[in-house]
C-alpha cells in the first residue's frame, strides 16, 4: 500500500505506543522502511506516547522509529506559553489575560489539556464570559482562584462526567459497550431508545 502511495497520500497515526512490544515496533520500523525514504512518498507516520508510562525498553524503540524521522517532545506549557495561548483564544493582549493564565498554569501546571477543560468549565459557570458592554472577554479572579480543583486531569474530567443529566450518563454507559467509538446508524440499528443519540449529542455539546 505504501508503496502506491506516491499518487495517493497516506496518512498513519498509532497512538499509545509505550505499550508496544519489541516485535510491534519492529513490524512498524519495516512498514515504514522496507520500501524505501520516506521523503519519495505522500506517507506521513505520527506516533504518539507518554513517556511515564513506558517500560525501560521505551527510549530504544523511540531510537529505532525516528532514525528516519523527527522525535518531539512535549511538554506541560511554561507560565509564558499559556499567557500567549490564553491571549490568542480571547483575541486580548497578552498584558491583559496575565492575570487569568496566572491562576490557570498554577490550577493545571500547564497541562494543555487540563487548560482547555478548564477555560471550557469556567465559561460554562460564568467566571469567564463576553462582556457586550466592553467588548471583550472579562472574568473574576478571585473566584476563579479560589475555585478547588483535583490535582489529575483524570479526575477532573471523571467529576466533569458526573456533572452531566443522569440520562445522559447512562447514554453514555450505553455506547461505552460497543467500544471506543461507534457509527449514529449502527446505534439506531440496534434497537435502542429514539433518545440516547440527542442525549449523546447533549454530551458533545459538553
Amino acid at each position: 500500500v505504501i508503496s502506491s502511495s506516491s499518487s495517493a497520500p497516506i496518512t498513519l497515526f498509532l497512538d499509545d505506543l509505550q505499550w508496544a512490544d519489541a516485535a510491534s515496533i519492529a513490524a512498524v520500523n519495516q512498514l515504514l522502511f522496507a520500501s524505501g525514504p520516506l521523503s519519495h512518498m505522500k506517507f506521513f507516520f505520527l506516533g504518539c506516547a507518554r513517556e511515564k508510562d513506558s517500560a525501560t525498553k521505551w527510549s530504544h524503540c523511540v531510537d529505532i522509529l525516528v532514525a528516519g524521522g523527527i522525535h518531539v517532545k512535549l511538554d506541560c506549557m511554561d507560565e509564558h506559553t499559556l499567557n500567549t495561548m490564553v491571549s490568542e483564544t480571547l483575541c486580548l493582549p497578552p498584558r491583559l489575560t496575565r492575570s487569568l493564565s496566572n491562576v490557570i498554569y498554577h490550577k493545571t501546571k500547564g497541562n494543555p489539556l487540563f487548560v482547555s477543560r478548564l477555560m471550557r468549565s469556567l465559561t460554562k459557570e460564568g467566571l469567564l464570559r463576553p462582556s457586550l458592554s466592553r467588548r471583550r472577554w472579562e472574568w473574576d479572579t478571585k473566584k476563579i482562584r479560589s475555585r478547588r480543583l483535583p490535582d489529575d486531569v483524570a479526575i477532573f474530567l471523571t467529576d466533569s462526567l458526573g456533572e452531566l443529566p443522569g440520562k445522559v450518563q447512562r447514554a453514555l454507559f450505553v455506547l461505552s459497550c460497543f467500544g471506543a467509538s461507534s457509527e449514529s446508524a449502527f446505534v439506531e440499528s440496534q434497537g435502542l431508545d429514539r433518545n440516547i443519540l440527542k442525549n449523546l449529542e447533549i454530551a458533545v455539546a459538553q
